[in-house]
């Protein structure tokens, strides 16, 4: 989520010709699109996947995935494409960072609901931030744009393969491990 969101402006401009007003538009197309988004994740997690959070975020995330490699091979002199490639990413983005959260509440019991909630928070913002900020800088300096988006597009494969070990969790696949277990309940309290 940073990671995008941080660079659109310089990356608009520098890499793909965009004029100050047109990486603001990406910008704003890219944070209201998350509204939508984080809706449709929602009701696609409780609705379709019976209150399981990682199926939703899963699916979510391998759709960033590919808005991410568009956005990043579309060659400068199509804004239309890097628009409609932001306006996927803030979409599909801020449904699974939402489902995280609220991932991490339906595994803890009502008293410590606050400190999951405040520790998920945390390490989102915080890491999320700070990483977006200094390791992408850092790539991009050293590497150019492709390094910041190869480390972008490795994140995500990363939450990909993250919420698949989550979704095999939920489903029970792992021997011992359904949230539902009455040891693991035991081990919540």
């Amino acid at each position: 989520r940073y990671g995008v969101i941080d660079w659109v402006p310089t990356y608009l401009q520098e890499a793909k010709g965009h004029s100050v007003d047109t990486s603001s538009w990406g910008y704003f197309i890219y944070e209201w699109a998350g509204i939508p988004g984080t809706l449709v994740c929602a009701w696609l997690s409780d609705k379709v996947f019976k209150g399981k959070r990682g199926p939703a975020s899963l699916v979510f995330m391998i759709l960033v995935s590919a808005a991410v490699a568009v956005y990043w091979v579309n060659p400068a002199g199509n804004p239309g494409v890097d628009m409609v490639a932001l306006m996927a990413i803030g979409f599909l983005i801020y449904g699974p960072v939402m489902l995280i959260g609220l991932h991490a509440l339906d595994l803890v019991p009502k008293k410590a609901a606050g400190t999951a909630a405040g520790l998920t928070g945390l390490f989102g913002y915080f890491g999320g931030a700070f990483a977006a900020n200094i390791a992408i800088g850092a790539a991009v300096d050293h590497f150019g744009w492709n390094g910041g988006f190869s480390l972008l597009f490795g994140s995500c494969v990363m939450s990909v393969a993250w919420f698949v070990l989550v979704w095999r969790l939920e489903s029970g696949e792992v021997a011992g491990c359904s949230p539902g277990d009455d040891h693991i309940s035991s081990e919540r309290t």
